[in-house]
């Protein structure tokens, strides 16, 4: 609550459902009331995650910025961080950037910039970047193969 005072038990909650968080909280001795961290509940890296992803949500805000936030992530939690951040980003209700290595994270993005050695080499969609080619494609065929 440090991050939204005035937020409820049902704000608390569809924030942790968002973040696929809301198992985590299951398990936990007190629900949302659980002590977290070294004298509390251990959390792996994934789940501290997906609990600042949970902050980050129910604080509202009019920016959200996600810098690798499914690192940490087995590949079913970041499918289903991906969809939340794909839900928020197209509910327009706040602007979303996402940073990140793993291009089938950021491959809905309405806009796509490439990085190469700190500058933008491409800009465009995930299919517009495909098209021409070049540095995304590279890595997308490097990560993903050649499915589109």
């Amino acid at each position: 609550m440090f991050v939204n005072p005035a937020a409820t038990d049902d704000d608390i909650n569809e924030a942790l459902r968002k973040a696929s968080a809301s198992g985590l909280i299951a398990k936990a001795s007190h629900g949302i009331n659980t002590l977290l961290g070294e004298s509390g509940m251990k959390l792996s890296g994934g789940e501290k995650q997906r609990l600042s992803i949970a902050r980050a949500l129910l604080r509202h805000p009019q920016l959200l910025i996600f810098d690798e936030a499914t690192s940490a992530l087995d590949s079913l939690t970041e499918e289903q961080i991906t969809a939340t951040i794909r839900d928020i980003s197209h509910s327009r209700q706040q602007m979303t950037i996402l940073i990140a290595h793993r291009l089938s994270t950021i491959m809905h993005a309405d806009t796509i910039f490439v990085l190469e050695k700190g500058k933008i080499s491409e800009t465009g969609s995930h299919a517009e970047l495909l098209d021409m080619r070049g540095l995304y494609y590279s890595m997308w065929r490097q990560q993903v193969g050649e499915r589109r």
